[in-house]
Order: structure tokens, then sequence, then C-alpha cells
């Protein structure tokens, strides 16, 4: 248990270094090209974008979960995996150049016909790199994994901030996005050192495929749920109002969806591993939900709080009109970190089906409240969104728990404490900026000097008053020990 829990440790500590790596890396870019480009160059992409996210789950294929998740794979297994993964991705990037036509009469925009086919290479770049990424994270080689992540993010942001500074305009952004993929593909190929053979189709890849299917539909519709709104504000409000939208939501969700990616990937391949030993499964699973938690609610809190500040020095003065919509979207990525962690718990204990489940519930939710808002523009749809998420989240919860080893009481702590400690940094948070207004005109000294505050806050509360400090210093313990290479056997 002891090996395993130093091994899970140490790849949680790489991954998240990693993301956080990634976020700074993303966050700079976010800074250079928001000045460099119009919202309405972000929001012209935005358009594309909401169809290629769909495609890119499809050229997955929830073929890298299905490695991940057996307990025992062949390496038959997983070349026949990856023909079929590469077999999808040329098959979307062909789709990509035939719906071009009419991706341009739905949103009567010529440009986004060009965008979709000059994105079409991604899926085939992604596919060929589906089940090397797998290897690594099934191997808990998260170290490995991590730097090439950070690595795509750097050519993304050196391409992108090039051609911005070059005067291609909005195929910047395009650019940005074709770099990634391949750069993590060609890394994952090395690390690995894994050379596919030829395919050989028997039944137990018939379950995976199984497997990863439903993992894929369970995705591909989360995925279009979550983003059906920012394809009717492009088509009944243009370019510069989806502008706005998608980049107050990719900046508010940006601490939750690195956080929950750096742990969550661990927490999978490690409680995939844990399957048969509920008392075990039971421990990880907390431990991680605890950790991700206490760090998602209080930057989701942070950022509402302090959002005037964060727009301007993020975005620039042009950007203003984002400030509403981050806002009134914090609520929804409040509850994304509560109940992202389910999809662990339930696909590492083949419980997918039920996950899926659950997402043909979310999607009609969601879309639901994106009509009821879309009369009012970005801010009626951020409002109405983030009301119907809240008042999903306690019948998510026990749905999703029901049968698992982890109970609604359990969960009860770990969201408790961090969410009481997040209100008592906020009202200090607000007490110092008060303060400090009208003596500190400028934005990121302001934000240096409030978040300073509402951290130390935050953090002796958590620490102290909820008395969490040896959670955090059996983690820091087994880190420190994991990284020492006699500990790991040289």
């Amino acid at each position: 248990m002891e090996a395993l829990k130093e091994k899970t440790i140490r790849a949680g500590a790489a991954k998240l270094s990693g993301q956080a790596g990634r976020a700074l890396i993303r966050l700079g870019s976010i800074i250079i090209l928001a000045r460099l480009l119009d919202p309405s160059e972000f929001g012209l992409v935005a358009m594309v974008t909401v169809l290629t996210g769909v495609l890119e789950i499809l050229a997955n294929g929830g073929l890298s979960a299905a490695t991940i998740q057996r307990a025992e794979v062949s390496d038959d297994q997983i070349s026949t995996l990856f023909w079929i993964n590469v077999a999808i991705g040329i098959l979307i990037a062909v789709l990509c150049l035939m719906v071009a036509p009419l991706l341009k009469a739905f949103y009567h925009e010529p440009k986004t016909a060009y965008i979709i086919a000059a994105l079409a290479p991604v899926f085939i770049f992604t596919a060929a790199g589906v089940q090397h990424v797998a290897l690594l994270q099934r191997e808990l080689r998260f170290p490995i994994l991590s730097a090439l992540e950070v690595g795509s993010e750097l050519a993304a942001a050196a391409v992108g901030i090039g051609m911005a500074l070059a005067g291609w305009g909005y195929w910047a952004l395009v650019g940005s996005a074709l770099a990634p993929p391949l750069c993590l593909t060609l890394g994952a190929w090395l690390a690995t050192g894994w050379m596919p053979g030829w395919p050989r189709y028997d039944r137990t890849v018939g379950s995976m495929l199984r497997f990863g299917g439903t993992v894929a539909l369970n995705t591909l519709v989360v995925h279009a749920a979550y983003n059906f709104e920012k394809l009717l504000l492009g088509r009944y409000f243009g370019t510069d109002a989806l502008g706005l939208y998608s980049k107050a939501y990719e900046l508010i969700n940006l601490p939750t969806r690195i956080l929950n990616s750096a742990v969550g990937g661990v927490a999978f391949s490690a409680l995939s591993r844990l399957q048969s030993d509920p008392v075990r499964f039971k421990n990880y699973f907390l431990k991680g939900y605890s950790l991700v938690v206490s760090l998602t609610l209080p930057t989701t809190i942070f950022c509402a709080a302090l959002a005037d500040d964060i727009i301007l020095v993020v975005l620039g003065p042009k950007w203003t009109g984002a400030t509403p919509i981050f806002q009134l979207l914090a609520p929804t990525i409040l509850v994304f970190g509560i109940i992202n962690p389910y999809a662990w718990l339930l696909q590492s204990t083949g419980f997918h089906k039920r996950c899926l489940n659950t997402a043909f519930v979310i999607a009609p939710i969601a879309i639901g409240a994106y009509l009821v808002g879309i009369p009012y523009g970005p801010t009626g749809v951020a409002l109405a969104y983030s009301t119907a998420m809240c008042l999903w989240m306690v019948p998510h919860t026990f749905w999703c728990l029901h049968g698992t080893p982890i109970s609604p009481l359990d969960l009860l702590l770990p969201i408790a404490r961090p969410m009481l400690s997040g209100v008592a940094a906020v009202i200090a948070g607000i007490w110092v900026q008060h303060l400090i207004i009208d003596a500190v005109p400028y934005p990121l000294v302001r934000l240096a000097i409030v978040g300073t505050a509402m951290l130390a806050v935050y953090s002796w509360t958590l620490i102290f008053v909820m008395n969490q400090k040896s959670f955090y210093i059996d983690i820091l313990r087994v880190a420190i020990k994991s990284s020492d290479p006699a500990v790991r056997g040289g």
C-alpha cells in the first residue's frame, strides 16, 4: 500500500506541477494575445472550436480510458486500439472538409469554412498519440507526461504569439491549436518507445471498445451540453459577444480544469488498480477529492470576488464587457469543482454506464437553461447556466454515489471545510480591498495585496481552524520522501 501511495503522490505532484506550468504559460499567452487580437477574432475561432471540440472527443474514442482502466492489457490489444484511433482520426479529418460549407452557411461567416479545414490535421495528430499517452498514464509516468504537456503548451504559445506579432490575426489562434497535438504525439512516441503491431481483433478488444465507446459518448454528451451555448451565441449575437463569453468562460474555468486534469489523471489510474479493495479505494478517493476541492473552490471564489481587476490585468481594457459574464459563471465552475471528480469514481469502478446516464440528464438541463437565457445575451446565458447547475448539484451527487463505496456524508467535510474557509477568505479580501481601493490605483498591485490576504486567511482557516494540518503534512512528507532517488531505488 505504501509503495502505491508514494508512487501515486509522486505522480500527482509531477502532474500538478506540470499543469501549473501549463496554466502559467496559457495565462501568459492569453495576456499577450488578448492585447494583440480583438474579441471578434477570438469569437470567430470559437465558432469553429465548438464543433472541433466535439470531434476531438470522437478521435480519442474513449480508448485511452479503456487502456488505463483494464487490470491487464496486452501489446496486441493496444496495437488494435491504436489503429482504430488512427482510422477514426482520418475519417474525422475528412469530415471537417465536408462540413466546412455547412458551417459557413450556419454562421453566415465564410471564414469559418477555411478555419475548420485548416484544423482538420489536428485529429490525425491526436489519434496517433492516444495510446502512447495512455501508456504513460497507465504506468504513472506523469513526470515525463507533464514535461511533454508543458512543452506542447510552450509550442502553442510561441506559434500563436509569433503569428499574431507578424499580423496574421485570427490565424494565430488556428496555428496555436495545431502545435500542441503534434508536439505531444511526437514526444509520447519517443518517451514510450512503443511501436504498434498489426491489429488483431478478439473478444477482449470488443469489451474494451464497448467501455471506451461508453466513456467517449459520456464525454461527448457532457461536452456538447456544456458548449451548446457558444453555438447559440455565435449564431444569434455574432463574433464579439461570443468572443467575450468564450474568453470569460475559459479564464474562470482555467484553475478548475487544470487541477481536475492534474489530479484526475493520476486518481483514475490509481483507483483502477484498487477496484477489488473497497477500504483502500475509499481512502484514496477521499484524499484525492479533498485535495481537488480544497484547491479549486478558493481559486474560483477568488476569481469571482476580484473579477474587475482580473479582467483588466489579464485581458485588458477592451475586454471589460467580459467581467459580468466572468462573475455569473463562477457558481457553475464551483459546481464543476465539486462534481467532476465523480467521474473518476464511476469509471474506475466500472459504473461507466451510470456516468453516461447522468450525462443524458445534464444535457437537457443545461440546454434548457441556455434557451431561457439566450434572449438576454451572454449575461443571461451565464446566469441561467449557473442557476441550473446549482440546482442540479445535490441530486447529481446522490445519484453518482449510490451503490459505490462513497456516501454523500463522506463528502460533507471535504466540501464544507474549503467552502467555509473560502467564505472567510472572501470576507477578508473584500475588507482589504475596501481599505486600499482609493490608495492603490493599479489593478495588478491591488490583486497582489488582496490575493495575498485571501490566501493567508484561507490557508490559516483550513489548516488550523478546520484542523487539516496533518492531512497536508502527510501529503508533503510522502511527496518529499518519494522525490528522494534512494527511496525510489536509484
